[in-house]
């Protein structure tokens, strides 16, 4: 269901456009009486549209739709401005601050509707955008650059407030050896495998990824090393045991792994870098197994 939030400091004004929304299914109306209780509760829920009304009376509209485009939370939801004036000089400024449309007090019922969903329909469609170009459309793990921005998220939360991170880098064994054998279509059902074995073995909290052809990376919040190496000789054994059906016969997929933590590394790029120079020494001891940058025990569950 769809949020849309009414910020107006008329109790008539907002009586109305709620009346008027009423006929609109999958719509949940929240309504605020003022520019410093809207802007409370788009941060609590994040809506995803905004009906601001201009004149009020604690906050201008405009001071309100400043404050929304500056959080990073909410600057790309649309806000639709109410106003009982037909000033161009007004529709103009808003429009150049990031407002989507004006509908003019007193609300005409349909008018009010379209625009409405309007704005809604282009909300959803950047919504979509913005998901596919953070997903990997083969396996559906997020992809590199969802990984690169957790990261720096991450590596930002403990560089202000302390705490662990760490980074596993996964590769599947011989891959190229699948795609020869089976063909391409073989080496997609490998990766999808190879993705839900590695995502189930994850906690909520963990971000795992397709960093790239047959490469897998996994954050792991919390851990250093020794935790996210148990993590990473799960999801290896895991992989191990998927037997993946090719045609009329079964695969066996085995994985190398290179475990590294913020311990051992100044930036985010640099725990990366760590966690495959592990991942290669992993490839190097005969490969399916889990090194650490700092060595520390994996016994094979």
């Amino acid at each position: 269901m769809m949020k849309v939030l009414i910020i107006d400091d008329s109790p008539d004004a907002i009586a109305v456009a709620k009346a008027r929304l009423a006929r609109e299914e999958g719509l949940e109306i929240l309504t605020a009486d003022g520019g410093h209780a809207g802007l409370d509760i788009a941060r609590r829920v994040v809506p995803d549209l905004v009906l601001l009304d201009l004149a009020m009376p604690d906050l201008s509209g405009f001071e309100v739709l400043r404050a929304l485009k500056a959080d990073p939370a909410l600057c790309s939801v649309p806000v639709i401005f109410l106003s009982g004036s037909g000033s161009i000089e007004e529709k103009v400024r808003g429009l150049d601050m990031g407002a989507v449309d004006y509908v003019t007090k007193p609300f005409d019922a349909v008018e009010l509707r379209a625009r409405v969903r309007a704005a809604l329909r282009s909300k959803h469609f950047q919504d979509m955008l913005i998901e596919y170009a953070h997903i990997d459309p083969l396996t559906g793990l997020p992809n590199r650059r969802a990984l690169m921005q957790r990261l720096a998220d991450e590596w930002s939360r403990i560089q202000r407030h302390g705490g662990s991170l760490s980074f596993i880098m996964a590769d599947i064994d011989h891959f190229k050896r699948v795609n020869d054998t089976y063909g391409h279509s073989a080496g997609d059902q490998v990766l999808q495998a190879v993705a839900k074995a590695i995502a189930s073995q994850c906690r909520q909290t963990d971000l795992p990824t397709r960093y790239g052809g047959e490469e897998f990376g996994i954050i792991v919040p919390g851990e250093m090393a020794d935790g996210a190496a148990l993590l990473a000789e799960r999801c290896r054994q895991n992989v191990a045991d998927a037997h993946v059906r090719l045609g009329e016969s079964h695969a066996q997929v085995t994985m190398s792994m290179g475990v590294a933590d913020s311990s051992q590394a100044a930036s985010p790029e640099a725990l990366i870098q760590q966690a495959d120079k592990a991942l290669y020494a992993a490839k190097a001891q005969g490969r399916n197994c889990v090194v650490s940058v700092v060595p520390v025990p994996v016994v094979k569950l």
